[in-house]
Formats: structure tokens, C-alpha cells, sequence
């Protein structure tokens, strides 16, 4: 008899989620603007939008899907029209509800006591009648790894909001939620989380703005 050589164990299939920011907005870096409804990105918003459809044209994308907010819609409308997908609204994928402070302008809230918390222990502070950074944080979590299971081994953009998107990248990165104000998501940029199923996620990209995502693939 011959002997057989066993073969190697299959090599579990990996989803590319991207976080895409929405594009900016005539109050983006003054307002909190939370989950109040009718805002529209601006003109430089919707050129941002357009740009980062043409990046993501070069990937085989199995599926997109967007927090209800226009803001976000919006950006996500020409990444729709250039690959031929239609965009799915995900509440979990929602800007974080601020409460009280929904509209309230950024320059006043710096001078709270509680932005302090805010910024340097989070993790510790829920919004005045609204949701808590921990409740973000497993809300935005749950979502992706719903999406991840839902598109196994493909490529899905989700358009989402700059707390959501920080929060998710943090606990891909096995990182403290009391140090996630440290990472950077401007509008229309794109962060990039493999997931595969039974090991920790993978951060490849975080905030890209510029470079080519040609290169991405699921495997």
C-alpha cells in the first residue's frame, strides 16, 4: 500500500469589513449633531463621497450597508452607483445618541466638567438621556459580527459615523474603550477589519484617505 500524505486543513475564510465615515457636513468639527434628522453632507461633502466610491469601485464588494442617517446615506449612494449594489440601512451602524447634548455646539460642551470624562475616560460616561460609549461600543461590535457571519469570505463597506467606527476599531484592536478618543476617523475615510471565523479580528487600514484599496482582498 501506499501511503497517503493527509492533507492540509482548510484555511477558514476571511470578510473584509470596511468602515467608511460619512462625508462632511456644513456642521462638521462646531456641532454634536447625534442622531437629529436633516442633515445633508455638504458640496465638499458630496465630492468626498464621490472620491471614495472610485476607491472602492476596485474591490469585489459582496455587500453595502448604511447607519439611517442622510449624512451617511448620502455617502453611501455613490458607492452604490459605481458598483451596481443597493444600499441596505443598518440601524446598528447609527451615530451614538447624545441625549441632552444632540445639536449642542462642541465649543460649549469643552467647557463641561464632564468633557473631560468624555475624553479621557469614556468608558465611564453615558450622555445625559442618551447612550452610554459602552452601549455604542457592543452595538457597533454586534452589528459587524453579524455582517461578518452574514458575508462569510466576502467584501462588505459599511457607512457609519466617526464614534461608532473609532469604538469598533478600538476592540478589534484589543484596545481599552478609555483610549479610543486617541484614534482618528476623518470624514470619508476608510477603516479596515478582517474578520475570521474562531481567531481575533485584524486591523489593516485604520483612517486611509488617500492610499489605493486595490489591493484588499478576502481570502
Amino acid at each position: 500500500m501506499t501511503a497517503t500524505t493527509p492533507s492540509a486543513p482548510a484555511t477558514p475564510p476571511s470578510t473584509l469589513l470596511l468602515l467608511v465615515r460619512h462625508g462632511q457636513t456644513p456642521t462638521t468639527g462646531t456641532v454634536l449633531p447625534g442622531l437629529a434628522p436633516g442633515l445633508h453632507l455638504s458640496d465638499g461633502g458630496r465630492v468626498q463621497a464621490q472620491r471614495v466610491a472610485e476607491r472602492l469601485a476596485a474591490l469585489p464588494v459582496d455587500g453595502i450597508y448604511s447607519s439611517p442617517l442622510e449624512r451617511a446615506w448620502e455617502t453611501a449612494e455613490p458607492t452604490a452607483a459605481c458598483t451596481g449594489l443597493k444600499v441596505n440601512e443598518h440601524a446598528g451602524l447609527i451615530e451614538c445618541d447624545f441625549g441632552a447634548w444632540t445639536g449642542a455646539a462642541l465649543a460649549e460642551l469643552a467647557r463641561l466638567p464632564q468633557w473631560q470624562t468624555v475624553q479621557h475616560t469614556p468608558s465611564a460616561f453615558r450622555f445625559p438621556d442618551g447612550e452610554s460609549f459602552a452601549q455604542m461600543q457592543a452595538r457597533m461590535v454586534g452589528t459587524l459580527e453579524g455582517l461578518y457571519t452574514a458575508h462569510a469570505g466576502g467584501v462588505v463597506v459599511c457607512f457609519s459615523h466617526a464614534d461608532p467606527i473609532k469604538a469598533a476599531v478600538a476592540h478589534a484592536l484589543g484596545t481599552h474603550l478609555d483610549l479610543f478618543q486617541r484614534i482618528l476617523i476623518s470624514p470619508c475615510s476608510v477603516s479596515v477589519i478582517s474578520y475570521v471565523e474562531g481567531q481575533a479580528p485584524a486591523v489593516l487600514m485604520v483612517n486611509s484617505t488617500l492610499e489605493s484599496l486595490s489591493g484588499l482582498r478576502a481570502s
